[in-house]
């Protein structure tokens, strides 16, 4: 499709998310980067309204972006049964959007958390399922103490719930016998740690996307004069799993079915990543690790500690660097696998935000490294979500003129 007079036409009338009668009409410049002219579109290519995703995707994760963003692309640029990859899943948003859409999916992501997050939504049990499990595990038998100190976050109450659960999904995988009700616990479970609700097994502490040093939580207890209270890890679980579940309907379910059938989810460098085959993918979209601006390991390092993870061993493999020339680098060698695994006429839509303050855009930096890749840079898209007046009202704002700006570079395979 012509991509470049489908963004210039496009617009939005009115836009739901905003307290106005006139439509939204692309505003359309170019910009040169390397000596090179790059055409740019402004808009609010998907909108406040549409931010009801779909109830799945609600599985916190640091720097994720919201369902809507791959939904554009998808439905834009591929047809049911073509194949939609994310090289840094994350989450799993770009991978369960493709699937609840029909679409043929593979993810990769170098943190192992990626996969034990996305994998069993894409094979949901039943509800009863869930509860029936739940059941059958003795989550109050006596058991040894943990190997760190977690009673600045838990109850012993809560925590001996914890490491019944956390022993009982070890001995179901390396007895080969764990299945999808018991990653769907282990999915829940490592997503209610810790959070700043009765929702979660935790005493109150930052919201669920990352969790505090346990020197940290200390100084939270004792600002908020709080001790950790007895929670029903049980019921948490099913609660949640029940929200999860709230929007699917059983054609969401064939699709999720379809896409699980030969899916793959891959623990790879992005830059090299050997389960996927060469042209096989007809789009791709992701988001990397930006300039040193999430640190994977310190935020995950409990969830971590639940699977029988090392965090530090996972951080050191992720890019996190202040340097733009390394960051830069790495994401050279990502572009030369991503053109490797594109199909002919496939896409790529690479959202970068900004960072330091929009100090630094990175869609000048990833324009000229994926054309250099061999790919066709076929526009820079800034997506402008405005905030409404009742927003503005409650003191929401992101940047000086109120707006929350993706940057998007978007490619095409000749």
């Amino acid at each position: 499709m012509n991509v470049e007079a489908f963004l210039g036409d496009f617009s939005l009338s009115p836009s739901p998310s905003l307290w106005e009668e006139e439509a939204h009409v692309t505003r359309r410049d170019s910009v040169v980067f390397s000596g090179k002219s790059y055409p740019r579109f402004f808009n609010e290519f998907w909108t406040a309204r549409q931010r009801g995703g779909h109830s799945l995707h609600e599985i916190s994760y640091r720097a994720c972006f919201k369902p809507e963003l791959p939904r554009f692309f998808i439905s834009l640029l591929t047809q049911p049964g073509e194949r939609v990859f994310d090289p840094f899943m994350g989450r799993g948003t770009t991978v369960v959007e493709a699937a609840l859409l029909g679409r043929h999916v593979g993810g990769n992501d170098i943190n192992p958390l990626s996969a034990i997050l996305t994998a069993p939504r894409l094979d949901p049990p039943m509800p009863d399922e869930i509860a029936a499990r739940l059941s059958a595990i003795d989550l109050h038998r006596p058991v040894a103490e943990p190997d760190i100190d977690l009673g600045m976050f838990y109850s012993p109450h809560t925590l001996r719930q914890i490491l019944n659960l956390r022993a009982w999904l070890r001995r179901r995988w390396q007895n080969g016998e764990e299945d999808h009700v018991d990653r769907w616990l282990r999915m829940v479970a490592t997503n209610r740690l810790t959070g700043h609700s009765s929702g979660f097994f935790s005493v109150y502490t930052l919201p669920p996307n990352q969790a505090v040093s346990p020197q940290r939580q200390m100084r939270i207890n004792q600002l908020r004069k709080q001790t950790p209270p007895d929670r029903d890890v049980a019921a948490i679980i099913l609660k949640k799993s029940r929200s999860l579940m709230r929007r699917l309907t059983w054609q969401d379910r064939a699709h999720l079915t379809n896409a699980a059938g030969d899916a793959v989810l891959s623990t790879a460098d992005a830059a090299d990543m050997q389960d996927i085959q060469d042209a096989s993918i007809d789009l791709i979209v992701t988001s990397p690790p930006f300039l040193n601006t999430v640190q994977y390991a310190a935020d995950n390092w409990l969830r971590c500690w639940f699977n029988h993870l090392d965090a530090e061993a996972i951080g050191r493999k992720i890019t996190v660097t202040a340097s733009l020339p390394r960051w830069s680098a790495c994401m050279s060698a990502v572009f030369d696998e991503l053109f490797r695994i594109v199909k002919p006429g496939g896409w790529v839509a690479f959202e970068v935000g900004e960072v330091r303050n929009g100090t630094i855009n990175l869609d000048e930096v990833i324009a000229p490294l994926g054309e250099a890749a061999g790919f066709v840079c076929k526009a820079i898209m800034i997506n402008e979500q405005q905030f409404t007046k009742t927003a503005n009202c409650w003191g929401v704002q992101n940047n000086r003129k109120g707006t929350n700006t993706n940057r998007i570079v978007l490619f095409q395979k000749p």
